[in-house]
Formats: C-alpha cells, structure tokens, sequence
C-alpha cells in the first residue's frame, strides 16, 4: 500500500500542490528509519515531488543521505541529484557539485556508476573533479553495474582525449632516417627551423603516459562483456585513445555481436563498417563472419555488403566476388540491385579485377529482371570512362539492348555514352538518335536531356549525317511540358547550328562538348561518418541531433599528470596500540649483544641450512620438470616436424645449464647438510635416426664438421650454393613433332626460374650483400611453403657474425619458416641458405630483417605469380572439364604478337615454363596454328590455374589464363606477354 501511495504522490504532486506538502513531514520521518530500503524509497519519492517550494529540503535529505552507511541510499541520493537539477532549480548547482564531488570519493563500486551520472548531466566541465578519482575509477570499472560501467567508460574517454597525448601522433611524422644521426648533431641541431627560418623546439619521442595505459588496461577485459553496450563502450574507447596496433583487440568482440539481436547487429555493423573504411586490415581475418544469411533483415544486409567492399583486397577479391555472384541471383531485388553497386566498386578500386568484373556486370545484361539490368548499365558507364578505348565492344553491345531497356537512368547512361564516345562508334551513334527520336516524347526528363546532349555532340562530329535528325529533336524539345528541357534546347541552339542567329560560340563547340572528363570515383558511403562519435545517435543517423557534443581535441603538450597523484591518509594508532609497540621496542634493545650474536649464528646456519635443502630440493624438481619436458617434446615431435628442429638444441642447452647449475650449488654446500643427490639423468641423443629425411645430406661435410660440433646438429636446411645442381633453359623435352596432334604427359619441368633478385645491398648491409630467387623445388618445411634460397656474400675482409632473420612483419596467415642463424660467415665469402614462406595464396611482400651481431635491416622478398604455383598431373580432359568451370569472372585473355625469334614449339614452351612453374599438358599442331596448354596448381591452397596459348601465322597469339584467385589472372597474363613479346 505505501508503494501504491507514493506513485499517487509522485503522479499528482504537481497538480496538488498544497495535499504534497503535507507528506513532506513523513518522508522526512522515513529518511530517519533503521531500514535501508525506507530510507531510500522515502528520498527516491521525495526528489520526485516537482514543487518547488520543498528544493531546499531536498538538498538538506540529499546532503544527509550522501553521508548514508549504506552504498544503496548513496546510490540513490546520486540518482535523485539528476531530477533535481534537470526538472526542479538549476540554480542550485554549486550545492548539487559539492554532494557530487562527496560521491566522487566513495570507493564502492555500487555508488560510483550513479555519481558519475550525476557529474556529467550537472557539471561535465569540472574536470578538476576525476584528477583525484581518476585512477580509482580505472581500477573499479571492472565490478560496477553494467550501465554504470557504460557512463564510466564515456566520462573516462572525455576526460583522456583532454589530458593525454594521441597514441598515434608518430604516424604523421614520417619514419626515421636511413643513416642515424650522431649524438654531436643531435646536440647542434636540438631546434628546427620553419619556413620563415625562426627556430621551432623539436617534438619529444612519444612515451604513453602510465595513467593512459591504465584506463586502457582496466577496461580491455570489458570487452568480454555479455552487454552489447559495454562492448560497443570499450570499442569506442581504444578508437580513440589506443594506438593503432592495438585497435585489433577490439575486432572479434564486435564480430561477436553478429550473434545477438537485429537492433544490436544493426548498430555494430555501422560502427564496424566506418571503422572498416580506413583499416581493412583489421577485418580480413572475419572475412566469412559478414556473409549474408537469408534470414538476416535487409538493413543488416547492406551493411554486411558494405564492409565486406571495404575490406575487399586483393588477396580477398576472389572470395567477395564469389559471394555477389550468390547475392545478384538471390530473391531479393533491393539488396541484388545493391550487390551489383558493391562490384563496381571493387572493380574501381581494385584494378587486377576491373576487368573480370566488367564482363560479369555484362553478362547481367542478359537478366530477365529490369531493376538489374538498369543497374549494370549505370555502373558498366562508370566503369567505362575510366578506360573506354579497350571496351569498345561493350559500348557497341549496350546501344544493340537500348530498345530493351526501360529503366529511365540506365536509358539515359547509354544515350550519355553513344555521345561522349560517338568517335569510336561512329556507326552505331547515328542509329542509336534515329530510334531515339521516335519516343522521345514519351521518355522522362532525364532521359531526353541526354538524347538532346548525343543529338548535339552527333551534330558537331557527323553533321552531314545527323544534321536533319538534331534538328527534329530540338524542335520537338521547343515545345516541351517540361522548362528544364525547353530552355536547354534554347540554350543549345546557337552553338550546335551556327547557320542560325548567335552562332559565335560555334568554333568553340567541340572543345564545349567533347572536353575531357574525370572518371567517377566510386566511394562509399561511410566515408567521413566517423566525423561524428562512434555508436552515437548522430553516426547512426549521419547528421548531428540535439544534444550531441563531440570529443575533445588530443593536447598538444601533455599537461601536468601530478594533479591525478593522491595522497593516502596514514592510519591513526590508538592508546593500546601505542603500548604495545614501546613494550616491544624495550624488550628488542634489552638483550645483551651476546646473545643477539649467538641468536645471529644459530639463524644464519638455520638459513643457511634452510636454503641447501631448498636448493637441493629445486634441484631434484628441475631434473623432473626436465624429463617431463623432454616426454612431451617427444610426443610433440611425432605431431609436428616443425618442432623436431628446435628440440635436440633446446634438450641439449638446459640439461648443460642445470649440470652446472648443480655442480655449482654443491660445490658451496656445508659438510653437515649436504644430501646425495640423484644421479644426473644422461643427455638425451640426438633423434635423428627418427627423422624420414636428415639434413646432413645438403650441407657440406667439410665445412659441418669445421665450423659445429657433432652434438649440436641443426635439422634446418643451410646449403651451400654448390649443392644446387645448374640446369639449362634448353633442358625441357622436345614437344614439336611432325604429327598434327602431339599429347604430351604431365612433367616437372627442370627449368631455373630466373636470375637471382637483390634482397640487400653491400651499402644496407655493411658489406654483406644478399641475393634470393625461388628454387621451384619442394620445400623441406611443408607442402604450403614455396621454397627460396638466400645467398649471403660477405665484401668485408673480417667476418659476420649472427646472420638471422627478425622482426617478420607479414600479412594475416601468412608464415615465414627461417634458416638457423649463420654463426659466423668469412670475410669474402658466401653461404646460401633455404626458407619457406607460406604467401596463402596471395601477392603481398614476405617483410622482415636481415640481422647480424652489429645491424638490421628490413628486407622483402615479393611474391612472383609464377612461382607461386607447382606443376599438376591432370588429363587433358579433366583440362578442358576444370577451364569450363573457371569461365567468367574467373578468365583472363590477351591478344598479341610474339617475337619473331621464336621459332619453333620447344622455345614457346621454354619462354612459358621461365615465367610460369607449370606442366605441359597438351600441344596440338597444325598447319598455321599450334596450341599448348600448361596447368598448375597453387601451392598453398591447390587452385588450379589453367593457360591455353595459341598461336596463328607463326606471329598472332593469344593467351587465356584460368584461376579462382582472379589477381592472378592478370597478373600471369601479363607476365607471358612481357616474355613471349622480348627478343
């Protein structure tokens, strides 16, 4: 009954103003009670009383209850602080502040929450209020409330974005020098000069302060939050306040919320899709969690598709395109028509599949749906002016499907293109006006303003052809319903037909019409939305609301961070206390020095004691924990062999370092506490009777047994470059026979790829210089791995020590399996080394350091496509079964003449097999014509890609690349032309 009589109170308090006051008494009596509950209800109900005439009560209860016993009356006093100064007196902030910064101090996570709600509605600009309490909220963060949490972390970011340097201010900077500078320049040259030449103090190397890297420790743990709005919180957090390589921790929790409600994805996906626009990287490997379901609602549907167009790269391009190819023949129009603007753009940003992606845009030129088709069009006209010379045929294929056509902006973007390039369709042009004419009454107003545009360029360019049919058009757009149409043809009149009045402007005409115009770049849309915060109202909505207030700017100089020490109150000590302590201290200094002596010996050998059973003890658990390591070291090498070359080295240091460790600690142990030992357990043998494959076999014998000794044998492979068996470019069988038809079987052909590339210079390196090339044999470390052999030459005349490789800095899945590191190498010679690298199938460089004992420097080896793949063992009939697979987006084709120098069938092939690591299936000779036909597979993921080469009259060839990874395509293909095109 008391609840039901207080929401009667709260409900008609203001209508009833005098009957309210009449309860103030009792509430106040309530505020008195023994029962935490009562008193909170009581100060709840009485802080929603809105009459004025009771505020000064209020503020008297609230100042008592702030000072309450209990956490869940203060919580509520800082509650009802917002419903004061919200709905009540303004005015009465100064005395609202200081209950507020009373709350600001409490240490229990319950109150904390809610007093930070209540600093930032009544006063968000009394900074000076979190310096005290800023490190206690950072460490509290993790037990307050869920929403409480959400508030905290905003403050939290607000209040760092004004007090902390940007993490990534560096970025701007550039990178350092090649040569350092020495310390005696460093000193002369401590100022800059600007452009005026006055001298501007040098900006200090970036050191997070430890206050920022708190809240961003405190807070990452949130991030496993079951609130989705926490989640989000933390996000928007590390946004904006974390560096750049850290930003990727906050990826897989919002992947995470993929899984929750529709409302929840749709707001995560937007977050996700700005983020996604200036760091694709960051999502790559979440590639598959943003495929559209069926059941997924249409909003969260053209978010997915907007991220995955963002992050859509070369290496991802082929899986993308394979995900539209489903979407464009799916049910649904909306999102279809949407998908078809999502291809554009990855053929706009991504050239390697520009072209790939315009013939399958064509092919939807054929839909029977005419919302699609009507997109093609549009995004095929964009395509087009970016290179229209090499697309002449789709122009021509587009006027032939004009009758068609009923979508106003796909008929308009065809009549725009007959115009602009009505000089490589001349033929066509005129035809395209002449059915024009015919309904151009009945067209909408966008689609006759660009007939009148191609009726005016085909004046200017075939007047003699055109001229009658100009003149019908502008005519008929004289008296248009539509003043848009009527005053261009007015405007157009006298420059198009100079015959008549006011033709001045004629000799200018073509220079008017046919200037130059820039391609359309085609971006996305979230492009500038992170102007706004990230999860705001405002970003959801793309524009700014009431009430929105934006970050502050990161300050230029750190200000002072002494403001957020606080000094901790020594606890008082009481009477007792007191006597106790001056007891204890007569009764230490009584003892004579004797016995404080001899109570010194006796300890010191009780410890000393003490620690020898310790160390005895350790010991013996070492050499446990070392036989347990050495079984699960076994058992590891039967499941990897990437583990087996780092075991026996590894077994072999620790059981020496704990050998002497041991001899040493019984060296200084005392005759009267010493214990026997365990017998030391044996060294473990080296396992290379295990191993399939032993290394040995490459390496120079002479030179093993010169410069390592026989236990420490390193299974990783170190060769030399004599080992490498020199192979010819002539050493490929002969495949021309006289016979019309020659089917040549499957073979790994023993063909060096190509001369070795620079991998470091003598100058980078400090007189050692390194050389790299791919060996196209299989690699030792796995089946994903290419293989690539490093040759180290050393120009000095002393000898490098330490050569290694550090630092990898490789894309997502990528793998780099090393050499062992090169002791020592003498000075004017050279070692060549073998490594794997996993490229997952991509072009991205393998990037990493070459170290020595003195210096680093970063090298990369780039991923050729050709060596990129191995040869296959396919039929010629399961060639031509996987090419009509492959067809499409996934075929690439190239028309061109090849040298006269090549002759015959062998020195085709030869030239293919230099750029490509492929079989010849398959050559087929007639008369003025021969075929070869290679297959190959990729290494790390055994896609096959397919080249058919023909060549017609000796000199005409054509070439025809198939593969699912597509920047492969264009790549190769280019690739055999360079070559096949060289004398």
């Amino acid at each position: 009954i008391k609840k039901l009589v207080f929401v009667y109170l709260v409900r008609y308090a203001e209508e009833q103003q005098d009957l309210a006051l009449l309860s103030v008494s009792t509430f106040q009596k309530s505020l008195k009670e023994s029962n935490q509950l009562i008193r909170a209800s009581a100060l709840r109900v009485l802080c929603s009383i809105r009459v004025p005439a009771i505020v000064p009560i209020m503020v008297l209860s609230l100042k008592e209850a702030a000072a309450d016993l209990s956490p869940f009356v203060r919580k509520t006093a800082a509650n009802a602080i917002v419903k004061i100064y919200s709905s009540l007196d303004p005015e009465l902030k100064d005395a609202l502040v200081e209950i507020i910064e009373k709350l600001l101090k409490d240490k229990t996570t319950l109150v904390a929450g809610s007093a930070v709600m209540a600093f930032e509605e009544v006063c968000p600009e009394r900074i000076d209020l979190i310096h005290k309490n800023y490190r206690k909220l950072c460490n509290l963060v993790m037990d307050i409330d869920e929403w409480g949490q959400i508030t905290v972390i905003n403050m939290l970011t607000k209040y760092a974005r004004s007090q902390f340097l940007d993490p990534n201010q560096n970025e701007a900077e550039g990178d350092e020098p090649f040569y350092p500078e020495s310390e005696d320049d460093d000193e002369e040259n401590d100022d800059e000069q600007d452009e005026n030449g006055e001298k501007v103090p040098k900006k200090k190397p970036y050191i997070m302060d430890s206050d920022h890297r708190l809240l961003l420790r405190s807070t990452k743990p949130l991030l496993q939050s079951r609130n989705a709005a926490v989640v989000m919180a933390v996000a928007q957090l590390y946004y904006y306040l974390a560096p750049r390589l850290e930003m990727i921790s906050i990826i897989k929790p919002l992947v995470r919320l993929q899984r929750s409600h529709k409302e929840v994805q749709i707001i995560s996906l937007t977050m996700m899709a700005t983020v996604s626009v200036n760091s694709k990287g960051l999502f790559e490997p979440y590639l598959k969690s943003f495929y559209v379901r069926t059941t997924d609602p249409i909003q969260v549907k053209l978010l997915k598709l907007e991220i995955l167009t963002n992050i859509a790269s070369e290496a991802t391009i082929p899986a993308v395109l394979k995900e539209f190819q489903t979407y464009v023949t799916g049910a649904d129009r909306e999102f279809a028509i949407a998908t078809v603007q999502a291809i554009g753009r990855c053929a706009s940003n991504i050239k390697e599949v520009s072209d790939s992606c315009l013939s399958g845009l064509v092919t939807l030129l054929s839909s029977k749906d005419e919302k699609i088709v009507g997109e093609s069009v549009v995004v095929i006209k964009k395509l087009l002016q970016q290179n229209p010379s090499e697309h002449t045929e789709i122009i021509s294929h587009m006027a032939k499907i004009v009758d068609k056509i009923t979508f106003p902006m796909a008929r308009a973007s065809i009549m725009w293109l007959m115009g602009e390039y009505c000089d490589k369709v001349p033929k066509i042009a005129p035809d395209v006006l002449r059915i024009a004419c015919r309904g151009f009454t009945t067209e909408e107003t966008i689609v006759k303003l660009q007939i009148i545009n191609l009726a005016s360029k085909l004046n200017l360019s075939n007047h003699k052809q055109t001229k009658l049919l100009c003149q019908y058009i502008f005519n008929l757009a004289k008296y248009d319903m539509n003043y848009d149409i009527r005053d261009r043809v007015r405007f157009l009149r006298p420059i198009v037909m100079p015959a008549e009045k006011g033709g001045s402007l004629h000799k200018y005409a073509k220079k008017i019409f046919f200037a130059t115009k820039p391609a359309p770049v085609l971006k996305s849309a979230f492009i500038g939305r992170d102007r706004y915060i990230l999860g705001s109202l405002s970003h959801m909505l793309d524009q700014e609301v009431a009430g929105y207030k934006d970050l502050p700017d990161f300050p230029e100089e750190a200000p002072d961070s002494s403001v957020r020490n606080v000094e901790e109150e020594m606890p008082r000590m009481t009477g007792k206390a007191k006597k106790k302590m001056t007891s204890m201290l007569e009764s230490f200094y009584s003892d004579n020095e004797d016995d404080s002596d001899e109570d010194e010996e006796t300890s010191s050998e009780e410890s000393d004691s003490d620690s020898d059973e310790d160390s005895d003890e350790s010991s013996e658990e070492d050499s446990d924990s070392e036989e347990s390591d050495e079984d699960s070291e076994e058992s590891s090498d039967e499941d990897d062999s990437s583990e087996e070359t780092s075991s026996p080295s590894d077994s072999s240091s620790e059981s020496s370092s704990e050998e002497s460790e041991e001899s040493s600690s019984a060296s200084e142990k005392k005759p009267k506490t010493k214990k026997t030992a365990k017998p030391a357990k044996p060294k473990q043998e080296n396992k290379k009777e295990e191993l399939l494959l032993s290394f040995d076999d490459f390496s120079n014998p002479a030179q093993t047994s010169s410069n390592t000794p026989s236990n420490n044998t390193s299974y990783a492979p170190i060769l030399d470059s004599s080992i490498l068996a020199p192979v010819d470019y002539t050493a490929i069988e002969e495949i021309s026979k006289s016979e019309s038809s020659v089917p040549v079987s499957s073979f790994m052909p023993s063909v060096v790829p190509r001369q070795s590339l620079d991998l470091m210079n003598r100058v980078s390196g400090q007189g050692l210089s390194a050389t790299y090339k791919f060996t196209r044999s299989p690699s030792l470390h796995g089946s994903n791995f290419v293989s690539v052999e490093i040759t180290f030459v050393n120009n000095n005349q002393k000898a490098i020590r330490n050569i290694g490789i550090k630092d990898k800095k490789l894309q997502a899945g990528m793998m780099i399996h090393d050499f062992v590191e090169i002791t020592s190498l003498d000075g004017n010679s050279s070692k060549a080394v073998l490594i794997g690298i996993d490229f997952k199938d991509t072009t991205h460089a393998a990037k990493f350091s070459l170290s020595t004992q003195e210096f680093k420097c970063p090298v990369s080896i780039k991923a050729v496509v050709g060596e990129l793949v191995k040869p296959s063992n396919i039929t010629p009939e399961n060639f031509k079964k996987e090419q009509g697979k492959l067809a499409g987006m996934y075929e690439a084709s190239e028309n061109f003449n090849i040298s006269a120098s090549l002759s015959n069938t062998q020195t085709i092939c030869s030239r293919v097999l230099k750029v490509l690591n492929s079989s010849v299936i398959n050559v087929i000779e007639e008369e003025n014509s021969l075929k070869c036909y290679f297959a190959s597979q990729t290494i790390s993921g055994n896609h096959y890609l397919l080249v058919t080469l023909h060549v017609r009259n000796t000199t005409s060839c054509s070439i025809t690349v198939n593969c699912e990874k597509i920047v492969f395509n264009s790549m190769l293909t280019k690739d055999i032309k360079t070559e096949l095109t060289a004398d």
